[in-house]
């Protein structure tokens, strides 16, 4: 197993931790979620680029990376809605262009074909990730303005969400008009 598919089972692997230390109610356990939810973010980041960087992309990062990245996502933000630091119905927007897109690539890939990541997907991602991180790190000391703030940037994420769901749909529309 090369590096980049070790750091996504890594990122995958801090997702119970990420949660459990989200339920439990000791000091600084925001601030503890929040740099386990860095942590797995960076391991994000640096999968993709070591794997093109050094041609390690492999089906088994093709398929996980993406799953990693949406579990990690919809765990923080789910766990986010029982704090009260979300909106439930931007979770349900966000949870369900996840599993709108994922649907679409398997379509696709019956077909034989491949949905890449587009710009619109990354920025959401990032928008997505960044909101988390503000939202953790202010509930951590408890700063109105900055849970205002990531409050503000959740809204953008799922506004972004939403938008590079439709792009999805309409770019690859052809999987629904020639579907018998």
């Amino acid at each position: 197993m090369n590096l980049p598919n070790k750091l996504t089972l890594l990122r995958i692997l801090l997702i119970p931790i990420f949660i459990i230390t989200m339920m439990l109610n000791f000091s600084n356990h925001y601030l503890i979620a929040c740099l386990i939810f860095i942590i797995a973010s960076i391991t994000d980041a640096l999968d993709g680029h070591i794997a093109r960087k050094n041609n390690l992309v492999t089906d088994f990062g093709k398929f996980m990376d993406p799953l990693a990245d949406k579990l990690l996502v919809i765990s923080a933000l789910i766990c986010m809605i029982e704090a009260n630091l979300v909106a439930g119905w931007m979770v349900i927007i966000i949870v369900a262009r996840e599993l709108t897109v994922s649907i679409l690539r398997a379509i696709a890939a019956a077909d034989g074909k491949v949905i890449a990541a587009s710009g619109g997907g990354k920025i959401k991602t990032i928008s997505q990730m960044l909101a988390i991180i503000i939202l953790l790190f202010g509930a951590n000391i408890n700063n109105t303005l900055l849970i205002q703030i990531g409050t503000v940037l959740i809204a953008i994420a799922t506004l972004f969400t939403l938008y590079s769901g439709i792009e999805y749909l309409y770019k690859n529309k052809e999987l629904f008009m020639n579907s018998k």
